[in-house]
């Protein structure tokens, strides 16, 4: 462009010239679409929660243009590297190949101007710990002596310690440096930067504990007692919960979940000191004192699809008259709850195994959370069709389809599309469309009609938009896009050439908990519920309160994530209240079961704990410092929970429990608390799938594969072995032909299943004809030579096929959209996708 430039102000007359006449924008706009339209760092957004859509802002790739490719990229680029320290989480990453090649920036990092990232420090002067904020990159850092955030520091600011465990970087310290150290007996290794130091000796300090990990990292409480594998599944799992009817802060948060969801944007903050005016269902209107434009109003986003399908909803939390401050919440957003970040729901854990059914971290749910819609979510599905221009004349969008009952069509409007509000199901027309047939002979009547009336009943066919396979729910909104007719004063919509007209339809669904569903707790502690138990059925408390969810303990030790039982401890406590020994005071109401708040039933009295990383809550004495309660202590004073004084849990955490359908007390006493758990965007109303007679690829002729396809399930190698060591021969030479690629013997089981006559003998299939010619095209004579010695002529179809096929009328020649070109389609966005 610069050069373009140059030689036109070379050339061009110097009275005539200006900026326009000099400079050609099309390479920047080239430049521009080729980023947002190719790039790999350009991105679809993640919307499943507000913190997907935060992590994903602020995520950090190693791949993409000018960076690594994951097939070069080795185990040293992607391994934790000390100049991480404050700036990538060594927890975020994805598992898979893309392995320590995607990070996410720490929670108070920053980019400067000059594209390194920084991380903040106070400064230590004299051994006083100052106020004074100082962001370093990691080669500046690597000049001074900085101290941990959890040092201790009394009030006045001095290090309440003589030696305080600091980091330098070996390379920095000079010999006369090393000489005082080895002096003052506190060396640091050729290896090592860690050490102790005097207090005179530090330069700085970190400004929090939790600057080291990235936002998602930092939601996870007890985020020390968890192995940094499972951490990584914790963090990547809170980005994957899908938002619940009713949002549920947890009891057991880390304090970052109020700045987590006002940074994610899905909040109506206050702008400025005001007064709540008017509130309708779907706007708030704000007097506001300060600002130039006094009375504002607020629209709230109400029951929008997400990039992920899953629904974006606020609702009001200010009531008319209220007086309010700058910052303050007026409106919740999707899994929000009071302005704090609320993923998931607490709920009621026992850890036992049940009757062999949470086998392999399977799940046992109570069949409660189904009927009062505890995890429940609505997730909205946009459908799409376009009315173009063909080569035998244009689509068009209408009701008047051709071969369709009033019934079916009883939902559409004068236009042909449904009408809001309407329930569908898999098969129903949404836009009914039709496409113009070519010109076929007419008949005697045809003609008739032709020289009476001047003209021909056009030939068309439908080709309507309907519910595809498994799917439903309720049409909640429809968008048509059309170009501007003749005569219109308004602007028409910008369609792509050829397009005349394009209808949107957006269908919401209800889905509630069912087995097959994914669950996750935040400590990686992820499974597939198994079943769903009445309530009658779950073990239950001696008071009679019945559990909510049953994991296996043996899901545990291994995983060495021990925060999902501290969390289950202090949850436990947190719904409860206690008697604080350390203050001398009741925390939490004393509320007895029973008593919950009416008028908002999401949010039973309880006392909200923040346990913050790497400086929470700890389990005992000899761990925790301060004024702050252990959590052995907490269940040693837990107020009792039942109308009698009585207390369920025992000072370890544990209780009796009782069995549900014999009412006998288990043999030994079972870790009971409250966890928080999420409902996972993994659902198997998406993932369930059947097909009976479908699309088959053009060149093998078997099934097309996946769901996506309408395809079958692949029985490979493996699976034939299994049934060969059976020795189920029959059903292998099934599997292989008829169900398979044996397009003959496929037609004539269909007409002998139709006909109710015995299943003939399977053919010979597709694919060992498609060998046959691969191998005669690499010039080798191949025949088919039968145990009489005769050669065997392989033929493609045979009369009596094209008559069974006729008799039918089913339609052999319609060759579906190949498999290949989708595995083509879907293997590039697989690539494009992080």
């Amino acid at each position: 462009m610069e050069r373009v430039v140059r030689e036109r102000m070379t050339t061009q007359d110097s009275e005539a010239i200006s900026p326009q006449t000099l400079i050609n924008v099309r390479p920047v706009v080239a430049a521009i679409k080729e980023f947002f339209g190719t790039s790999q760092l350009s991105q679809f957004m993640d919307q499943v929660n507000p913190l997907s859509g935060l992590t994903h802002r602020r995520r950090l790739s190693a791949l993409g243009p000018g960076g690594l490719s994951r097939e070069r990229a080795g185990f040293e680029v992607r391994d934790v590297h000390f100049s991480h320290y404050g700036r990538m989480c060594p927890i975020e990453t994805p598992e898979g190949p893309n392995i320590g090649l995607i990070g996410a920036l720490s929670t108070y990092a920053r980019i400067n101007p000059f594209g390194f990232i920084e991380t903040p420090y106070r400064r230590v002067k004299g051994g006083f710990v100052t106020s004074e904020i100082k962001y370093m990159a990691a080669d500046e850092e690597e000049n001074y002596v900085v101290a941990q955030a959890n040092t201790p520091i009394l009030p006045d600011g001095r290090f309440r310690d003589d030696r305080v465990l600091v980091r330098r970087s070996p390379q920095a310290a000079s010999l006369e440096d090393l000489k005082k150290m080895l002096e003052a007996e506190s060396f640091f290794g050729a290896t090592t930067d860690i050490g102790l130091v005097t207090p005179d000796e530090v330069d700085f300090i970190d400004v929090s504990p939790k600057q080291i990990v990235s936002i998602a990292t930092a939601l996870i409480p007890f985020l020390e007692h968890d192995d940094a594998n499972r951490a990584l599944m914790g963090a990547n799992m809170q980005r994957q919960a899908v938002p619940l009817i009713r949002a549920e802060a947890p009891y057991i948060g880390t304090g970052v979940e109020a700045r987590a969801a006002r940074d994610g944007a899905d909040l109506i903050l206050a702008k400025d000191d005001g007064v709540v005016e008017s509130i309708t269902g779907a706007t708030i209107v704000v007097k506001y004192e300060n600002l130039p434009k006094r009375e504002h109003e607020h629209k709230l986003s109400k029951f929008l699809r997400s990039n992920q399908d899953t629904c974006i909803n606020q609702v009001i939390r200010v009531k008319e008259g209220q007086k309010i401050k700058k910052g303050d919440l007026l409106a919740d957003g999707p899994s929000t709850d009071e302005g704090e970040l609320a993923l998931g729901k607490n709920l009621l854990v026992a850890l036992m195994p049940w009757e062999g059914y949470n086998f392999e971290d399977a799940i046992i749910l109570s069949e409660r959370l189904v009927k009062e819609d505890v995890l429940t979510s609505i997730h909205i599905h946009e459908y799409e069709v376009d009315a173009r221009d063909t080569k035998l004349g244009a689509e068009e969008i209408s009701r008047d389809i051709p071969n369709l009952s009033e019934e079916i069509l009883a939902d559409l409007d004068d236009r042909g599309i449904i009408r809001v509000g309407a329930e569908v199901g898999p098969g129903d027309v949404l836009v009914g469309k039709v496409t113009p047939k070519g010109e076929t002979e007419l008949t005697p009547e045809e003609r008739l009609l032709r020289a009476i009336f001047g003209e021909k009943s056009k030939e068309v066919r439908d080709t309507s938009l309907k519910v595809p396979h498994g799917e439903g729910g309720k049409v909640i909104d429809v968008k048509v896009l059309k170009r501007a007719a003749e005569g219109d004063d308004l602007p028409g919509d910008e369609l792509p050439p050829g397009v005349n007209q394009i209808v949107k339809i957006h269908v919401a669904q209800k889905r509630k908990i069912s087995v097959g569903d994914k669950l996750a707790g935040r400590h990686g502690n992820k499974g597939v519920i198994s079943k769903i138990l009445p309530v009658e059925d779950m073990p239950y408390l001696e008071d009679g309160t019945p559990v909510d969810i049953i994991l296996n303990p043996l899901g545990v030790p291994s995983r060495m994530n021990i925060g999902q039982v501290l969390e289950a401890h202090l949850g436990y406590c947190a719904r409860w209240g206690w008697f604080d020994e350390k203050n001398n005071k009741t925390v939490g109401a004393n509320p007895v079961r029973g008593t919950e708040s009416k008028t908002r039933p999401s949010t039973p009295p309880a006392t909200f704990v923040a346990t913050p990383v790497f400086d929470g809550a700890q389990w005992d004495e000899d761990d925790q410092a301060g004024s702050h309660p252990t959590i052995q202590s907490i269940l040693r004073n837990l107020n009792p929970e039942s109308v009698d004084g009585k207390r369920m849990i025992g000072e370890d955490g544990k209780t009796v429990l009782r069995n549900g359908r014999t009412g006998d007390a288990y043999d030994n006493p079972i870790t009971v608390g409250y966890m928080y758990i999420l409902k996972l965007n993994h659902l198997v109303d998406d993932k369930i799938h059947a097909r009976s007679t479908g699309p088959y690829s053009m060149i093998t002729q078997q099934p097309l594969g996946g769901k996506a396809q309408f395809g079958g399930q692949r029985f490979g190698e493996m699976e034939v072995w299994a049934l060969e060591a059976y020795g189920a021969a029959y059903c292998l030479q099934e599997l292989l032909t008829i169900k398979s690629d044996d397009v003959l013997g496929r037609v004539r089981v269909y007409e002998a299943i139709v006909k109710g006559d015995n299943i003939p003998e399977p053919g010979i299939p597709e694919s060992f004809k498609v060998l046959m010619k691969e191998m005669q095209a690499l010039c080798l004579d191949v025949e088919v030579i039968s145990h009489e010695g005769k050669q065997v002529e392989l033929t493609d179809l045979d009369e009596e096929v094209f008559t069974a096929v006729r008799e039918l009328g089913i339609d052999i020649s319609r060759n579906e959209r190949g498999s290949d070109a989708d595995d083509r389609e879907r293997e590039r966005r697989r690539e494009k996708a992080y």
